[in-house]
């Protein structure tokens, strides 16, 4: 295996690793920002929980109608177009005055572009990274996720008080102008993985073969439920501590950092398979105990321990696509990632629709007690795919 710093000596790995830390950036930043701005402006928790992440609730429409592109689109253009799009929507919402339904259709519109572009990075790192090392590459983009998310919600707290909210938004705007040149002029210029021009029918075509294996449903269903009710969970943070909030975002992103080292690096091989269920499980029973609305240290805690069970991504990745040829591998992660990200949109949106309801606190642990309830659902099924899950890769077709 790899080491980490053996990882970075690939070829493309660093310039795609600068590019995804940028936009990291900027997304958080951005995000923090413009869930304070929504949340002082109508003190509504669930349309601050919207704001942050409701440009994931968009990702089904990418991943339903867009999504073959993800295989079809020369990786480097697609990636700098991208990211300077989301500039440009980041800089829109920095216009005072900005009509709310106009904020949101910003927000979706980044998030339909965001379900192809997850889809075009992760199947690079599928092509560019050796066949016996895509977890260890995988768990190296998602370390930078953490570190630039406790970095981005750490320093966008302290922008938002310097800058004001839509001052931070402007830097948000600049970070992905930067990420966007990374990806200009730090990857080279390759060929679309599938030859032939995205449509709808082709993404329906390709979705639905990804969707007929019962083993590639549950995992499927793995990386997106548990997963997605937890951040229904985090998006509760503005209105829990509106005054902390970053804090609490930065200390789940230090957790989650700390989960993906140890299991991309340090996990036997021989445990990937038993652990998964477990992690996800770690991931939401310690949100369970917002419902005696602990104080800050406690909740600071809590989020970092839980958020280690992100992982668990890492381990049922690595199954996906040990189910999957290689012709579909950029679909097949694009339709994880913004199913993935799609229901932490519609978990967002429950959570602030229950916190209206109850109380933020109340709402957290709810969340938190149906993540739990589905993961036991799954891990029975999980459990019967257990050989097929161990075969090797499915050869290209």
């Amino acid at each position: 295996m790899l080491t980490y710093r053996e990882v970075f000596r690939v070829p493309q790995f660093g310039a795609l690793f600068a590019t995804g830390a940028l936009q990291g950036a900027a997304s958080t930043t951005g995000g923090l920002a413009l869930g304070i701005l929504v949340f002082a402006a109508t003190g509504s928790p669930l349309l601050s929980a919207l704001s942050m992440f409701g440009s994931s609730l968009a990702q089904v429409l990418g991943a339903t109608l867009l999504m073959s592109a993800a295989d079809r689109l020369p990786p480097r253009a697609a990636l700098s177009c991208a990211a300077l799009a989301f500039g440009l929507g980041t800089a829109v919402l920095a216009v005072p005055g900005l009509p709310l339904p106009l904020v949101f259709a910003v927000v979706l519109g980044e998030g339909a572009v965001a379900a192809v572009i997850g889809g075009v990075r992760y199947g690079l790192l599928d092509e560019v990274m050796p066949r016996d090392a895509y977890l260890l590459g995988r768990s190296v983009l998602n370390m930078c996720s953490g570190v630039t998310q406790i970095c981005g919600y750490a320093v966008g707290g302290v922008l938002v008080a310097v800058l004001s909210p839509r001052g931070t938004l402007l830097v948000a705007a600049t970070l992905y102008v930067a990420g966007a040149a990374a990806a200009r002029f730090g990857l080279t210029r390759r060929p679309a993985r599938v030859a032939g021009r995205p449509s709808v029918a082709e993404t329906w075509r390709t979705n639905a073969f990804l969707w007929s294996s019962a083993p590639r449903r549950r995992v499927y269903l793995l990386l997106w439920l548990p997963n997605g009710l937890v951040v229904g969970c985090e998006s509760l943070f503005v209105p829990y501590r509106p005054d902390r909030a970053g804090l609490l975002f930065a200390c789940a992103a230090f957790g989650m950092l700390i989960g993906d080292t140890v299991t991309g690096r340090f996990l036997p091989v021989r445990w990937r398979g038993r652990l998964g269920i477990p992690m996800l499980l770690l991931l939401a029973v310690p949100y369970l105990l917002f419902a005696l609305r602990p104080g800050l240290s406690w909740a600071l805690a809590l989020a970092a321990l839980a958020s280690t069970g992100f992982s668990a991504s890492l381990l049922f990745q690595e199954r996906l696509m040990a189910l999957t040829p290689d012709s579909a591998a950029g679909q097949a992660l694009g339709l994880h990632s913004s199913g993935m990200l799609a229901l932490q949109g519609v978990a967002a949106a429950l959570a602030g629709t229950v916190a209206q309801w109850t109380s933020p606190a109340t709402a957290v642990a709810v969340m938190a007690a149906a993540s739990a309830v589905v993961t036991l659902a799954l891990a029975a099924g999980l459990r019967r795919d257990g050989a097929r899950s161990a075969a090797p890769r499915v050869p290209v077709v």
